[in-house]
């Protein structure tokens, strides 16, 4: 079954489907106020994010970092936050982005 992405103004999918056509169905399912607006079979079944284009290089665990102190903050993000800026030296916006990321990743 090939794998999809599909882009909608708020949300990025990442699905198996078997056409094009099941995978807007997927989005139609999960987010009926969302319209894809790009939809790529792609070329092989699995999906890679490079932790370099993200920027998350060098021997730190963003995430484990950012799930304890969502833990420690007991889920509190500005809490959360302060606690993630103060562990690892991080700025507002990047402390911002790792602990949110997490957040949605049900931590």
């Amino acid at each position: 079954m090939p794998l999809f992405e599909i882009e909608t103004d708020s949300h990025i999918i990442i699905t198996w489907a078997d056409n094009e056509s099941s995978a807007r169905g997927v989005v139609d399912e999960n987010y009926p106020n969302e319209d894809p607006v790009r939809v790529t079979r792609r070329p092989r079944d699995t999906w890679v994010i490079s932790k370099a284009a993200l920027g998350l290089t060098g021997g730190l665990d963003p995430c484990c970092t950012a799930r304890d102190c969502l833990a420690k903050a007991a889920g509190d993000k500005v809490h959360a936050i302060r606690l993630y800026m103060s562990e690892t030296g991080a700025d507002l916006e990047h402390a911002r982005k790792v602990i949110e990321s997490n957040m949605v990743m049900g931590w």
